[in-house]
């Protein structure tokens, strides 16, 4: 007999508690939702900005503005794109997902309300027996 879990027809690993598979596709689907208003955010902060800048015409206005645009906008990105490479992996299954999130989920709990409540699921959900069998067994079988 086996020491591998079994599997379902896609692969992933069937558990005692089939709710807690679930919470792995509920949890990384709710990273990149929460991340993906950050990317149009920047997007929407670059194009304001420094479109307003052009607009004036004044090329140290133009100057000012495209800086801080850019610098504002790839802020936004920077922290947008750790939680949606976050999220997709943790949909794959891939073992380092799991650190990464938690790491980010600890760094949520300070962003009260909706951050504060994800990164509490965050930590409660991969700290648990379950969610480190999930992971490690996928570590073992790359």
């Amino acid at each position: 007999m086996s020491n591998q879990p079994p599997k379902t027809s896609k692969g992933a690993v069937k558990m005692n508690n089939p709710s807690m598979e679930k919470h792995v596709i509920i949890l990384g689907t709710l990273y990149i939702a929460y991340n993906i208003p950050l990317i149009l955010a920047a997007m929407i902060v670059f194009t304001a900005v420094v479109g307003g800048g052009a607009i004036s015409g004044d090329p140290e206005a133009i100057a000012i503005t495209g800086l801080v645009g850019t610098v504002i906008s790839g802020f936004l990105f920077l922290m947008a794109i750790p939680g949606i490479i976050g999220g997709a992996a943790l949909l794959k299954r891939l073992p380092w997902a799991r650190i990464l999130v938690l790491i980010l989920g600890c760094m949520n709990l300070l962003a009260i309300p909706i951050g504060t409540a994800l990164g509490i699921y965050t930590i409660w959900f991969l700290v648990s027996d379950e969610a480190q069998e999930i992971f490690s067994y996928h570590k073992n079988n790359q």
